[in-house]
C-alpha cells in the first residue's frame, strides 16, 4: 500500500534532535532498509521504537536523531521513496505526546535507600526489585524528565541502564488512518 507521505518543511540546524513517526508495511527487511537510509548520510540513530501497528499488516516506528537541516530532509525524501513506507511524519513543528520507559539498577546500600526512595517519590517512578544491595527502578516520562531522574541519581551509583526510546504520538485526529484502510 502506498500514499502520500506528510514531510513539511524542516528548519532543523546542525545536531537538532529530530523525531519522526514511520508506518511501514510489516514485512521482513524493512527495518534493515530504513537503517541504511540513515547509516548512508552518516547519521546515528539515537533511539528507535518498532512495534505492530494498529492495523494488521502494518507496523510503526518512532526514530530519534541529530542532523541538520539538509542532510534530515534527504534522509525523509529517501525514506519516502521506500516501497514499505506508507506515512512519515515529522513532530518538529507539533507537540506530541511523549513517554520514554527506562529500568535503572543501583548500587543501594541501606543507610542511602531513603535518599533514593525520595528521588523515586519526586519523579514518580517505581521500585521494581528490592534486594539486599541493589534496587531496580522502572522509569517513565518524556526523555527530559528521565534525564533529570537519572541525573538525581547517578551519585548513588547506577550499575545497569537500558532505556526504550521514546515514543511518540500526535494530538487529534490521525493523519494517515485512511491509507490503511480507515477507522476500526
Amino acid at each position: 500500500m502506498t500514499g502520500t507521505n506528510h514531510i513539511p518543511a524542516l528548519g532543523v540546524t546542525a545536531n537538532t534532535l529530530h523525531t519522526v513517526s514511520i508506518i511501514t508495511n510489516d514485512h521482513p527487511g524493512v527495518l534493515v532498509r530504513i537503517a541504511l537510509v540513515f547509516a548512508r548520510r552518516g547519521y546515528n540513530i539515537e533511539s528507535l521504537a518498532v512495534s505492530p501497528g494498529a492495523r494488521e499488516g502494518f507496523a510503526r516506528m518512532t526514530i530519534t536523531s541529530r542532523g541538520d537541516a539538509q542532510n534530515t530532509e534527504q534522509i525523509l525524501k529517501q525514506l519516502k521513496k521506500l516501497i514499505d513506507v506508507v506515512y512519515i511524519t515529522d513532530h518538529r513543528d507539533k507537540a506530541p505526546v511523549e513517554v520514554e520507559i527506562a529500568l535503572v539498577k543501583l548500587r543501594a546500600a541501606r543507610a542511602a535507600r531513603t535518599d533514593i526512595l525520595r528521588i523515586v517519590d519526586n519523579f514518580e517512578s517505581q521500585v521494581v526489585d528490592d534486594e539486599e544491595d541493589t534496587l531496580m527502578l522502572r522509569l517513565t516520562g518524556t526523555s527530559a524528565e528521565l534525564d533529570d531522574c537519572l541525573g538525581a541519581l547517578r551519585p548513588y551509583g547506577v550499575e545497569e541502564l537500558i532505556r526504550s526510546g521514546k515514543i511518540v504520538m500526535d494530538s487529534g485526529a490521525s493523519n494517515f488512518t485512511h491509507l490503511l484502510g480507515g477507522a476500526s
